[in-house]
């Protein structure tokens, strides 16, 4: 594999429990109009921005509002629900020993994510310190450089864009458990490590560089990364 040298980090963004939340929120409207959502639907909106979400259910499920009114149901009826429970977001198991290593060994982290800014400081309010090693991070949302969100690669190559060294896209490394991620990281030309959802399909898992089931498994060295030392 080629020598990474830069490391986009979706997954700190992506704590245990964000998708489940993101998830739950769809279910929650879609119940209101007597509708459930499928178990491929769940892998398909895994990672995708909000609007891009909405506008998918809404085609999807054949819901008579539009993506405004579907976000509005969103904010004003779950929004309470939802803040609550990214609080109480823990870490991924082994996500703050790999940031940790990769930072004192200078190797240059950033987050690309498509959560918008206010879900964002929501998500690592109570992780701060950790959030401290990383150079920069885009909110695809909330930036005028990200045209398109994932699967598109956008917020990957804008992300990449802002490293002081401006690496080139096979420079960088992504990890990410949503299939959109993925997609977008292959796009972009960067290799990709998927910690998936255990719901996510072999299928949504095959354009995937590496596959682990936890990042606690994951080894620097496969991608000429300074591997673990004793302290670790």
């Amino acid at each position: 594999m080629k020598r990474q040298q830069h490391v986009h980090r979706e997954m700190f963004l992506k704590f245990a429990d964000t998708e489940r939340v993101s998830i739950a929120l769809n279910e929650s409207i879609l119940q209101k109009f007597g509708k459930e959502l499928d178990l491929w639907d769940r892998a398909h909106l895994m990672g995708r921005p909000a609007r891009s979400a909405a506008d998918f259910v809404i085609r999807r499920y054949d819901l008579p509002i539009s993506v405004d009114k579907y976000l509005e149901i969103a904010k004003n009826e779950f929004f309470e629900q939802t803040r609550q429970e990214l609080l109480k977001c823990k870490l991924k198991p082994g996500a703050e020993r790999l940031v940790k290593h990769l930072y004192n060994n200078k190797i240059p982290l950033a987050i690309a994510t498509s959560s918008k800014k206010e879900t964002y400081a929501l998500k690592t309010e109570n992780h701060q310190e950790l959030m401290s090693a990383f150079h920069h991070s885009v909110m695809s949302p909330d930036d005028a450089e990200v045209k398109r969100g994932k699967p598109a690669p956008d917020v990957f190559l804008v992300c990449a864009s802002r490293f002081d060294d401006k690496p080139s896209p096979e420079e960088v490394l992504v990890f990410e458990d949503a299939p959109s991620g993925v997609e977008a990281a292959v796009a972009a030309g960067m290799q990709v490590v998927m910690v998936p959802d255990p719901q996510v399909d072999a299928e949504h898992r095959k354009m995937a560089t590496l596959v682990l089931g936890s990042l606690e498994h994951f080894k620097p060295e496969l991608f000429n990364l300074p591997p673990f030392g004793d302290d670790f």
